[in-house]
């Protein structure tokens, strides 16, 4: 007995990365920030998840989500759902692996920690090494905080791939499992939703050469030409 309100503003469209912008962001990254992102791209975990991992959670080739820091605040997973294992590609075992050893090898306690051994705040991590790599002026180099002095004016280096938040990390995942011709209820149980639904509604953003190649498809099934009555 609920409708929605035909004045109701209609959602914003929300992004996704295409493969070819992930590999591009992590090869600006710092390696700290590189091996978030690819977890976050890779794996498909919310940056409160992300915030939450510890190394006790990476075993068996599996990164097992139990437990979220939002805010600060340590809280169980998002939905029964969530508390889920996320199997780890090899390419990104390989990153992980690496980060740990240079990390010193750790077995316990939180996968992205801060300085002080606390769970890593990632809007910190965002404006102290990821805007400033991907964000640059192509004149000087500088990125925009420390432009103020420059004199000229401001011009992205448009050759580095813009940010478009952790999220557009989760949702290219299950983008690009699904132009791979993954089935849409395997993305599901890898994003850990309660229902397909939300994986189809929100998860699966269709690139231009894909409606491109799906037209394609059909010109290729159908007869050379079409019968006019």
């Amino acid at each position: 007995d609920t409708a929605i309100s035909p004045k109701a503003a209609e959602p914003l469209e929300t992004y996704a990365y295409v493969s070819d912008e992930i590999q591009s962001v992590l090869l600006y990254l710092p390696e700290t920030a590189a091996t978030v992102f690819a977890v976050a791209a890779y794996a498909g975990l919310r940056r409160s998840e992300l915030q939450g991992l510890l190394w006790e959670n990476y075993q068996d080739g599996y990164l097992r989500v139990t437990r979220a820091i939002w805010e600060g605040q340590v809280n169980e997973p998002k939905t029964r759902r969530s508390r889920g294992a996320v199997p780890v590609i090899r390419q990104l075992a390989d990153r992980l692996d690496l980060y740990r050893l240079r990390c010193g090898n750790p077995q316990s306690g939180p996968m992205f920690a801060n300085q002080s051994g606390k769970p890593m705040n990632l809007n910190n991590l965002l404006h102290r090494e990821i805007l400033p790599a991907l964000n640059r002026c192509e004149h000087c180099r500088k990125d925009r905080e420390h432009h103020a002095d420059a004199d000229h004016v401001f011009t992205r280096d448009a050759s580095r791939p813009g940010w478009h938040g952790w999220h557009a990390a989760r949702r290219g995942l299950g983008s690009n499992l699904y132009a791979l011709g993954v089935p849409e209820k395997a993305i599901q149980d890898i994003l850990r939703h309660a229902n397909v639904s939300t994986t189809n509604t929100y998860y699966i953003k269709t690139a231009p050469q894909q409606i491109t190649d799906a037209m394609a498809k059909l010109e290729r099934a159908l007869p050379d030409s079409l019968t006019v009555n």
